[in-house]
């Protein structure tokens, strides 16, 4: 079969080669911004006077008529013209005829391809930032609920000190504003024309690539042609913000795990986000969220396939980065499913209140408000901490906690200890004691969940 491209060639491919060669089965996914982005361009080589207003407009119907069917799904592609544009440009000479070919004129796949990606990745990277958007909302909503509610919290994954669980979640919360941030300050990157910039070295038509930048929604073009085609910076940036967001839902995954374990009880997952066993009938696994936490991995090596991709190249445009889409399509899906599985495990989770707060009541974790305690009567925190260490050492040994320890063992170790101190020793009172800025007390959760509003009503 003859290729478009095919004029100074005396033979063609064997089949195998053109399979091996061929990206059709992967970059049909951008049809849409293909054609697209040759609306734009036929536009524009009309209002320079490149294309005749009849042509034009032939042009546009017949780009128009395979926008209907690829929206219909009703485009047949071939492996024989390669990719998304050849197959495109074939599709539009069937329907209107040679005439077709003319659309072609000031433009190379380079910078076709370039633009496809520029405009798939500013849908999707605003459909995701609507997405992170949506899963706040959801953490806001369940640590409303869940401002008193206290557990431990833990580091090294011992428990350390009993938090509101609102201020748990929020935690997450703040973590994903930052991946918006991440991705909308992308998205200036992501909003530059190639389109114009030809095979590497701009064209000898006069066209307007500013026009063109102006009728895609981009806000500005690639001031160099070599740059504009060989970018690839505005797909690593994604992916980069990608590998991130993935990993904070990964250790948000980690944490969902733990808690619906029979160890913890802390959470129970609707049946909806979990799974049973084909042989252990009283199973239910976690396995939307241990999805999640793998499919991290994949989206980590899409970010790591590129960066190795890129490092050795020469401009401009070279046939490696024919390897660029696929690790960008599956980073997109998985980002997107990832963010609306999460929304709807967490909306639908039920907490253990209970379970929580006896988790706080049967560990040292009120330890450090002894420590507090008498530094605020004006001990050294340093013997302070010697001072309860010791005290709960006597606990370990005793088979008992802090709260059940006797008065007389407390004035024992310091005459600083009067009878409040059980008040202190409350781990409901010693969350609500902590009022310092971005603390977990009851009356600073507060103050976040309407900080965390107000961010949501200015996005």
């Amino acid at each position: 079969m003859k290729k478009l491209w095919g004029g100074r060639f005396q033979k063609t491919p064997e089949k195998w080669v053109d399979e091996f060669g061929a990206s059709i089965h992967f970059d049909k996914t951008l049809v849409k911004e293909d054609i697209s982005g040759s609306l734009a361009h036929a536009s524009m080589l009309k209002k320079c006077g490149i294309l005749t207003e009849e042509e034009a407009e032939k042009i546009k119907e017949g780009l128009t008529s395979l926008l209907h069917k690829a929206e219909k799904n009703e485009l047949d592609f071939s492996v024989d013209y390669e990719d998304i544009h050849l197959n495109i440009e074939k599709m539009l000479i069937d329907e209107i005829g040679p005439l077709g070919g003319k659309l072609h004129t000031a433009r190379s796949r380079n910078d076709q391809v370039a633009t496809d990606m520029h405009l798939y990745l500013k849908e999707h990277t605003e459909h995701i930032l609507d997405l992170i958007a949506a899963f706040q909302g959801v953490l806001v909503e369940k640590a409303e609920e869940h401002v008193e509610t206290i557990l431990p919290g833990y580091t090294h994954l011992q428990r350390a000190q009993p938090i509101s669980f609102a201020h748990h979640l929020l935690a997450y919360f703040w973590m994903l504003e930052r991946d918006k941030e991440r991705y909308r300050d992308s998205l200036k990157r992501i909003n530059t024309s190639p389109l114009g910039c030809g095979a590497l070295a701009g064209t000898t038509f006069p066209i307007d690539r500013g026009y063109s930048a102006e009728l895609l929604g981009f806000d500005s073009i690639y001031e160099n042609s070599l740059d504009g085609v060989s970018d690839r910076d505005f797909i690593l940036e994604f992916l980069s913000a990608s590998s991130i967001l993935m990993m904070h839902l990964s250790r948000f995954s980690e944490e969902i795990i733990l808690w619906c374990s029979q160890e913890f009880k802390f959470i129970e997952l609707d049946d909806t986000y979990a799974t049973g066993s084909s042989m252990m009938p009283q199973k239910k696994n976690p396995d939307m969220a241990e999805l999640i936490r793998g499919k991290t991995g994949r989206v980590y090596g899409s970010l790591i396939g590129l960066l190795t991709i890129m490092k050795g190249l020469p401009l401009a445009y070279n046939k490696d980065l024919q390897e660029d889409k696929e690790g960008m399509f599956d980073t997109v899906k998985t980002v997107e499913g990832s963010l609306e599985i999460f929304a709807g495990m967490i909306k639908t989770m039920t907490v253990n209140q209970n379970m929580m707060k006896k988790a706080t009541e049967q560990d040292f974790s009120n330890a450090t408000e002894l420590a507090d305690y008498l530094a605020k009567k004006g001990m050294p925190f340093r013997d302070a901490h010697e001072v309860v260490g010791k005290l709960v050492y006597t606990c370990i040994e005793k088979g008992i906690y802090l709260s059940s320890l006797p008065f007389e063992e407390f004035q024992k170790a310091s005459g600083l200890f009067e009878e409040d101190v059980y008040v202190v020793l409350d781990p409901h009172h010693a969350v609500e004691k902590r009022m310092s800025e971005g603390g977990t007390g009851f009356k600073k959760v507060k103050e976040a969940l309407q900080k965390a509003k107000q961010k949501l009503n200015n996005f």
